[in-house]
């Protein structure tokens, strides 16, 4: 078999489009987020149908595949969506009002301060049930072998 100058190029063109593609992929993928800290006045309110959202972060770290935190704000009555389930895990961080935390089959009641943790592809959702908005801090993570 005999290799011709066509079959060279491309050879060349096929190394040089994956080399570009690798590059590609690196530079497009999020950088690993450090250790930082984040203000409260540095957080931009956007108005949604249910309140408001303050995104915060949401990045890999060096030993999570990402790492997300928004905070929400709920206008009474409402909940940010319908329940569900993530393969993702997530804590939730009461800061002010009072909701309704929806897991599985039961509801509880979360105040001011109050912590909500949501495992693994169980069902969960949020309902503000009192008069006023109800703020609090979401955080999500996920290991590096997660399996969605």
């Amino acid at each position: 078999m005999k290799i011709t100058c066509r079959d060279l190029i491309v050879a060349a063109v096929a190394i040089s489009l994956t080399a570009a593609g690798l590059a590609l992929a690196q530079t497009a993928a999020k950088p690993v987020m450090h250790s930082g800290f984040f203000n409260w006045s540095d957080f931009k309110a956007a108005t949604t149908k249910t309140g408001e959202r303050r995104s915060v972060f949401d990045a890999p770290t060096p030993t999570l595949a990402n790492l997300e935190c928004h905070i929400t704000t709920l206008n009474p009555g409402e909940s940010p969506h319908a329940p569900h389930r993530h393969a993702d895990e997530e804590l939730m961080i009461v800061k002010e009002g009072t909701l309704a935390a929806i897991q599985g089959d039961h509801t509880n009641t979360v105040t001011a301060g109050g912590i909500i943790f949501e495992a693994s592809n169980e069902l969960h959702g949020l309902i503000n049930i009192g008069t006023n908005p109800a703020t609090y801090f979401v955080v999500k993570y996920a290991p590096h072998d997660l399996v969605k």
